[in-house]
């Protein structure tokens, strides 16, 4: 009798072990997505505060062009109050249109592309689009770690039990227009 006893006490330890240890995993991978959210977050600033100065200096320059300005300053202002990672992705998507339509008309502007301010302010945005480009890889694998990892059997149990769910990735909207080699025309 107390041969079962001491079994069952030994495997219900065992078990509670297997459980607290796939549940600590689980807030690992968690917290790891939390974190790489936080990294995009951090460049994501950095590109709102250049955006103002991009503007004001090409409105310097092209004065009459005020639509593409208040498409710029729209999305920008959407892409800052975005929640949900997916309205974020959505927003920076916006805005990201709006800054290609900002430098197209930088374009015609030739003063402007030589002005010295310009060009650093669009280097540094430059730069700045590929850390959140890095910033948002890393962000996708840690997710999708996460993600296999609440899947996966033993630890779904356990993740359906705690409540820990899926996340969102951080994803271009127009994913077939990413993935289309440039056009270069001369």
């Amino acid at each position: 009798m107390w041969i079962v006893l001491v079994v069952i006490v030994v495997l219900a330890v065992v078990v509670l072990l297997i459980v607290v240890g796939i549940y600590n995993k689980l807030i690992r991978k968690r917290n790891r997505v939390k974190e790489s959210w936080a990294q995009i977050d951090v460049q994501l600033k950095r590109r709102y505060d250049l955006i103002p100065n991009l503007v004001e200096t090409v409105k310097g320059y092209a004065a009459h062009e005020k639509q593409t300005f208040e498409n710029v300053t729209k999305a920008r202002a959407a892409a800052i109050n975005a929640g949900t990672v997916k309205d974020q992705a959505q927003a920076e998507n916006m805005l990201t249109g709006a800054l290609k339509s900002l430098f197209a008309v930088a374009e015609n502007y030739p003063e402007l592309k030589a002005n010295q301010n310009f060009m650093q302010l669009q280097e540094e945005l430059t730069s700045t689009e590929n850390k959140i480009g890095f910033a948002r890889q890393h962000y996708n694998d840690v997710t999708r770690d996460y993600n296999t990892s609440i899947q996966q059997v033993p630890a779904n149990m356990v993740a359906s039990s705690f409540g820990f769910q899926a996340e969102d990735y951080f994803e271009l909207e127009e994913a077939a227009e990413a993935r289309e080699a440039p056009k270069v025309e001369f």
